[in-house]
C-alpha cells in the first residue's frame, strides 16, 4: 500500500488505527542539522500520508490513478529525534482533482511540526 519512497523514509503504517497513521523513526539518514529530523524527510513524510489518504478514497470511490499538481508545506517547528507521525485527510474527492490536508506531530497532534495542502489529478479506472 505504501510506495517505496515511504520503505526509503522507514515508514509504516502504524497498527491499530482506524485512520490511517503513518509513523517515521528517527534515523542519522534523516538528520538535517545534528538531532533534528531534515526538512525533506518530514516533507516525504506529509506526502506519503496524502497519498495513503487519496488512495483511500479512491478505492471506496470505484478506484483509479493520481499525479501530483502541487503542494504546499508548512513548516511550523522543528522534529526533533524521535518517532514522528502523519495523518491524511481527503478534503475533496471530485471526478478530476482530489484535495488532500497531511498534519504531521511527534509528541501531540494538536501540535504539529508540519503541514501540507496537496492536490492530486484524477485519472478514474
Amino acid at each position: 500500500m505504501l510506495p517505496p519512497y515511504a520503505q526509503t523514509l522507514g515508514i509504516e503504517i502504524a497498527p491499530g488505527d482506524d485512520a490511517i497513521l503513518l509513523t517515521m523513526p528517527f534515523g542519522q539518514a534523516l538528520t538535517g542539522r545534528p538531532g533534528w529530523l531534515h526538512g525533506g524527510a518530514i516533507g516525504g513524510l506529509l506526502e506519503m500520508a496524502a497519498i495513503v489518504a487519496v488512495r483511500q478514497a479512491l478505492a471506496d470511490d470505484g478506484g483509479g490513478q493520481i499525479k501530483p499538481i502541487n503542494v504546499t508545506v508548512d513548516y511550523m517547528r522543528g522534529g526533533r529525534d524521535k518517532p514522528t507521525y502523519a495523518r491524511g485527510v481527503v478534503t475533496r474527492l471530485g471526478g478530476r482533482v482530489a484535495n488532500v490536508e497531511a498534519t504531521a506531530w511527534q509528541d501531540d497532534p494538536a501540535k504539529p511540526i508540519a503541514a501540507a495542502r496537496m492536490n492530486y489529478l484524477i485519472a478514474r479506472a
